[in-house]
């Protein structure tokens, strides 16, 4: 029998979605909200026990005197292969109403080497940086009606993609600001992240709680939007679902060297990969209910899970989980750290939720849960 903690959110049964449905092995399951997902992932061996390369080195790269770090999901990697940016939500969850600086940039030991952003933006989420080193960062809600009566100022912020210079200019912003929408209307509903293209086509993911969702209604959305390197709508694909081109929370994008989109479509425990117009060529479930997705410039692929237990993804751990971009072959696996409380809706210890890696093959985790801020694993087995 399994049994999870019971959350206020939690419901007695499973609903399945039009779609699909999930055959479960007992009837006595506890599930929460959002627990179903696609029949095919059924199928799916769990994959927990493969060789782990790494050294954890926890709380990389220490604030300035005075501050902490708190959540972080948007990371990734500087155009030199060895600095890192991170989206810091303000030493707590929420940088409503906060005057430090979100977004961090750390050299290869860790050194704090620039801050900027204060005032700008409400839940950093997503992040990716262009050839050109400017930093694009996912603002992925506005703020909540508590947040808005203790700090009035924070009205008119998030639900965009702003792009600032490597110097902290804000130099593009795609959404409107304060507002929920249609990216073909100008507008975005909780952005998950943002991908700039080898052309400079932007792609950008929607939205961040569909995950929890297990039939279609009013706040039903899975939406992919491409945009022109200015900033100009393109298209749009995709829709709330169970089913091939649907996503219930894609939470995460990474491209290969062959220019395929990967999406990391986590209420749906499933990677799904397009061509950059939105055609479906394959969809994988061995590298589990992903958060964050990474490619590296040698198609080796980072697939980091926070939030797997036996409601959202029976039988799999949390962790990393490093394989080929090519073949889908999945080499490493690196457990969740230990922890009193879960990182997620439940099970056991938490992992990061985003990542990305140096061009020595260390990898960068973003924490959001018990444990915050940055982790290091450095790579001490090359394959």
């Amino acid at each position: 029998m399994v049994r999870s903690r019971l959350l206020p959110a939690t419901v007695l049964a499973l609903v399945f979605g039009s779609a699909a449905f999930v055959t479960l092995t007992s009837v006595d399951l506890i599930a929460q909200r959002g627990a179903s997902g696609p029949p095919e992932h059924a199928k799916v061996t769990p994959i927990n026990n493969l060789p782990n390369p790494f050294e954890t080195i926890r709380n990389f790269g220490p604030l300035p005197t005075g501050r902490r770090w708190g959540s972080v999901s948007a990371i990734h990697v500087d155009i030199d292969g060895k600095s890192i940016w991170a989206g810091d939500r303000c030493g707590t969850n929420s940088c409503a109403g906060s005057d430090v600086d979100p977004i961090v940039k750390l050299d290869a030991t860790g050194k704090v080497v620039k801050m900027f952003g204060a005032g700008q933006i409400i839940w950093p989420h997503g992040m990716d940086v262009d050839k050109q080193g400017n930093v694009w960062v996912v603002d992925a809600r506005v703020a909540t009606a508590d947040e808005l009566k203790k700090f009035p100022n924070a009205a008119g912020k998030g639900n965009t993609v702003l792009k600032f210079s490597p110097e902290g200019k804000l130099l593009m912003t795609l959404g409107t600001a304060g507002k929920a929408g249609n990216p073909e209307q100008g507008a975005f509903t909780e952005p998950n992240d943002v991908l700039i293209a080898p052309d400079g086509s932007i792609f950008v993911a929607e939205a961040h709680n569909a995950q929890f969702l297990d039939a279609p209604g009013p706040e039903a959305i899975g939406r992919i939007s491409k945009f022109t390197p200015q900033g100009k709508f393109i298209k749009s694909w995709g829709s709330w679902g169970y089913g091939p081109s649907q996503f219930r929370g894609p939470h995460s994008f990474a491209m290969d060297s062959r220019g395929r989109l990967f999406v990391a479509d986590r209420g749906n425990r499933r990677i799904q990969i397009f061509d950059q117009e939105g055609k479906l060529l394959d969809t994988w479930y061995q590298f589990s209910r992903i958060s964050g997705l990474y490619i590296d410039r040698n198609d080796v692929l980072y697939a980091i899970d926070s939030e797997s237990d036996d409601n959202y993804n029976p039988g799999w751990r949390k962790g990393l989980r490093v394989g080929s971009a090519k073949t889908g072959e999945v080499w490493y696996f690196t457990p969740e750290h230990v922890s009193k409380q879960p990182s997620g809706m439940g099970g056991y210890g938490s992992m990061g939720e985003g990542v990305t890696a140096d061009a020595q093959g260390n990898v960068f985790a973003g924490e959001v849960g018990p444990i915050q801020g940055v982790t290091k694993f450095a790579l001490k087995l090359k394959r």
